[in-house]
């Protein structure tokens, strides 16, 4: 018989260095979840899951759960209950796992790993708030309100251009190379391990900001008369969006609740073209079309505010960071263009043996 371990506590969000445009993305997230959540995008060991297990902590009594590689769709949605299906002869749902992470974080890694039938299904419920269930003879849906955050290394292969862009913003991060920086996060890590405890004591008064500015921007955000802008806003997103040549409309929309979500969670009394430029490199990276426009970069963020910076990482890569095109949202990567190819009317073969001298050879 196995002995129950506690859970290991999470490494507390105040304290993650060296990554403030993960930061600000996963704060957005949680200020509005119906942006359809954050793809992140990087090597082993850029403390992605970290970030994601310690967002869960700043929202009150939130569930954190694991989507594993080896899911299923029915673990996922939910499907019927069968136990009570054969007692009782009545149709009854059995819940999965987007209704364990309803008003939590739902943290899936390896996401492109994923068959496309369960990313469907993560997007949808993602967006909407809903999980809509039609299968095994029951018809059920549930609230799903949760923050979605998928991981991926883009070395293993990245997701297809049309589930790139339900994703509602993208991080890009690369490795560390300032050795001061480095340092200083690994002794911040080596201490965290020493006493858990100890380490986030230390970080509980910043923890409990970020936990207090959260629930207000949270608030804020579900007043829909709040946070006004006008036309300037309008004028700032469109000219962005036509410069990144993304597809749809889509974009725009998400770029508009960013720039309100960062608004809301600054305490700011509109949203202004300034909230629109500081959201749009995460909007529009794995939506960019190849050689099209970069947005201008974004101050970074930091604890108190998602735009000042934490240890100075920038999170934006160039056209090499993948290896090649340097577009996440395009062409799918290592594509070619089709080249033309010439082509050469053939002339019949002249038969070897003719007709009369064929019927003369079969006669003898």
């Amino acid at each position: 018989m196995t002995t129950a371990a506690p859970m290991p506590v999470p490494f507390p969000f105040a304290a993650i260095a060296g990554q403030p445009h993960l930061r600000q993305a996963l704060l957005l997230a949680a200020v509005d979840p119906g942006l359809g959540g954050v793809l992140i995008e990087g090597p082993r060991g850029t403390a992605k899951t970290t970030a994601a297990r310690a967002l869960a902590e700043l929202l009150p009594g939130a569930p954190f759960v694991t989507l594993p590689l080896g899911a299923s769709l029915e673990s996922l949605v939910g499907t019927l209950d069968l136990a009570k299906a054969l007692a009782g002869h009545e149709l009854a749902f059995a819940p999965g796992l987007l209704a364990r992470a309803h008003g939590g974080v739902l943290y899936v890694d390896e996401i492109n790993l994923l068959p496309d039938a369960l990313i469907d299904s993560l997007l949808d419920a993602a967006a909407s708030g809903v999980n809509v269930v039609e299968r095994d003879g029951i018809s059920h849906r549930h609230a799903a309100r949760f923050v979605l955050v998928g991981t991926m290394n883009p070395e293993e292969g990245t997701l297809r251009p049309q589930l790139l862009d339900r994703f509602g913003l993208c991080v890009q991060l690369r490795n560390i190379d300032e050795p001061a920086e480095r340092q200083a996060i690994v002794r911040a890590r080596l201490a965290f391990d020493a006493d858990p405890q100890g380490f986030r004591a230390k970080h509980a008064q910043e923890e409990a900001a970020l936990a207090a500015s959260l629930a207000r921007a949270r608030t804020l955000v579900a007043d829909a008369s709040a946070l006004p802008y006008g036309d300037a806003v309008h004028e700032a997103v469109g000219a962005l969006c036509i410069a990144a040549g993304v597809d749809g409309l889509r974009a725009d929309l998400v770029m508009l609740r960013s720039a309100r979500a960062l608004a809301a969670w600054e305490g700011a009394d509109g949203i202004t073209a300034d909230h629109v430029r500081r959201v749009a490199e995460a909007v529009l990276l794995h939506r960019r079309k190849p050689g099209a426009e970069a947005a201008a970069p974004a101050p970074a963020s930091g604890a108190a505010r998602p735009a000042a910076t934490v240890n100075g990482q920038d999170g934006t890569n160039s056209a090499n960071d993948l290896g090649g095109t340097g577009d996440v949202g395009g062409e799918d990567w290592g594509a070619m263009p089709p080249e033309p190819v010439g082509i050469e009317r053939v002339k019949p073969l002249r038969p070897l043996i003719a007709p009369a001298q064929a019927v003369a050879s079969k006669k003898a």
